[in-house]
């Protein structure tokens, strides 16, 4: 079971055998390998379905594939599994939204009560306790005194499960003010669980980010990454981003009847608090995906698209490419003021951060036109490339404006610089500098101006 854990070495010290799935299939006629890829939560973890194949096929076995397709996990709902895989964005699926799932999710602005409400829970069958993500150093292990978790803007403090119950900490009757971790809670089930989101994982316009260097450097979950970091970087920001977005999967799904949750980072418990369409618990006001919006936002039937109405993307849905004639059925359509003449090619969508302040203020809405035609010089637009990273919220994505230096190559005229320019009064941006033609940059809209925020 959950061979997804299964190592390259075995022994205390892990120097024994040569690994693990070769040694369980050579020794045995007969294996059965329950696997789920999504749980693969440490460096270490080499269990994958193509592992299994390849030692099966190397040792002449032969090798029966079956899908467990479901599994009585979180009240057997499997709209919640579905619905965390997608706003931690392992995969896209077809629940964006907790609507019609029976399973009680709510997000607090505030870890003293995301405990308090933990505590009370626990009060009927003592089957709900708190996890985290591995942020803190475990202090605790060598001064019983110690606090570990700390969040000093709300007073919270907290300890990591303690060393002397080892795996019973789940059962003990003081463990409810105790924090579990990855560790101590994999395979077990409770009724409710209360997950603290650390800046590990972070939302930066509509974007998962995740830092494997804001890890506690306790954690031996990715031991070895920093000189990974140096060897392959891009292999070690993938497969530590997996590890960390599997870890809160793990998390999330830890409780039968419900899961809180709560986020160091605002942005990313705002992030939340859309996806779930939950009260506020300050008051009790729905928080709208589309705060500071106040535009009519509808279903595209009830829209007139490309005549008044026009697509608008939250800053989740905003990451994807967007073309002169897409008009996706699932996305909601925003009501353009009067004095703007709608057209095929718009869109709106929000733009995070200070680095183009003189023109568009931090959590503006925007309009913008896809796939514009022309020059970009000097124009601002929307920008997507694989490998830079915007310093306002870290992923591809950014709004800029463009500036070319252009070569003759082959009697044509192509792209021999590109700059992507701030516009800001704030200290600290500079432009992003593009080389070679910046053939994996995609122009997706030219910012044509602000409609809201």
């Amino acid at each position: 079971d959950e061979a997804h854990r299964l190592n390259e070495k075995s022994g205390l010290y892990a120097n024994l055998g040569e690994n693990q799935i070769k040694e369980l299939i050579y020794g045995s006629r007969f294996n059965i390998f329950f696997i789920d890829e999504a749980q693969r939560v440490t460096l270490k973890d080499i269990g994958t379905i193509d592992s299994i194949r390849r030692w099966a096929q190397e040792l002449g076995s032969s090798v029966t594939e079956l899908e467990l397709a479901s599994q009585f996990r979180c009240n057997g709902s499997d709209g919640y599994l579905a619905w965390v895989d997608h706003s931690l964005q392992i995969r896209d699926t077809a629940n964006p939204t907790l609507d019609d799932i029976d399973y009680e999710v709510k997000v607090f602005e505030d870890p003293n009560a995301l405990r308090a409400a933990i505590v009370e829970k626990n009060r009927l069958s003592n089957k709900a306790r708190m996890v985290a993500g591995y942020c803190w150093d475990w202090a605790s292990q060598k001064d019983k005194s110690a606090f570990d978790i700390t969040i000093p803007e709300y007073g919270f403090k907290a300890q990591w499960n303690l060393k002397d119950d080892g795996s019973l900490w789940l059962i003990a009757d003081h463990s409810v003010e105790q924090v579990g971790c990855i560790h101590t809670c994999q395979g077990l089930e409770l009724d409710y669980i209360g997950v603290i989101i650390g800046d590990d994982f972070v939302i930066r316009n509509g974007i998962a980010i995740t830092d494997a260097g804001k890890r506690s450097s306790n954690d031996r979950s990715i031991r070895g990454y920093k000189k990974m970091l140096k060897e392959s970087p891009e292999e070690a920001r993938q497969i530590t981003s997996e590890i960390i977005k599997n870890t809160y999967r793990t998390l999330m799904t830890r409780g039968q009847k419900g899961c809180y949750i709560y986020c160091t980072d605002p942005e990313t418990s705002d992030y939340f608090m859309a996806m779930t369409q939950c009260y506020d618990e300050s008051d009790q006001t729905v928080v709208s995906p589309y705060k500071g919006l106040n535009l009519s936002v509808v279903s595209f039937k009830e829209a007139l698209p490309y005549q008044t109405h026009v697509p608008i993307y939250t800053v989740y849905a905003a990451a994807g490419n967007f073309s002169e004639t897409q008009t996706p059925e699932e996305t909601q359509w925003v009501e353009l003021p009067e004095y703007i003449n709608a057209s095929q090619g718009m869109f709106v969508m929000r733009v995070m951060g200070e680095s183009m302040n003189r023109r568009i203020a931090n959590g503006s809405w925007c309009l913008f036109k896809a796939a514009p035609g022309g020059t970009r010089n000097g124009k601002t637009v929307l920008v997507q490339h694989r490998d830079i990273d915007d310093p306002d919220h870290g992923g591809s994505y950014t709004v800029k404006v463009y500036q070319s230096e252009k070569n003759i190559d082959n009697d044509e005229w192509v792209n021999a610089r590109i700059q992507l320019k701030p516009d800001t009064n704030a200290f600290g941006y500079a432009p992003i500098v593009l080389e070679n033609n910046g053939e994996d940059l995609i122009v997706l809209g030219e910012f044509l101006g602000v409609i809201a925020g």
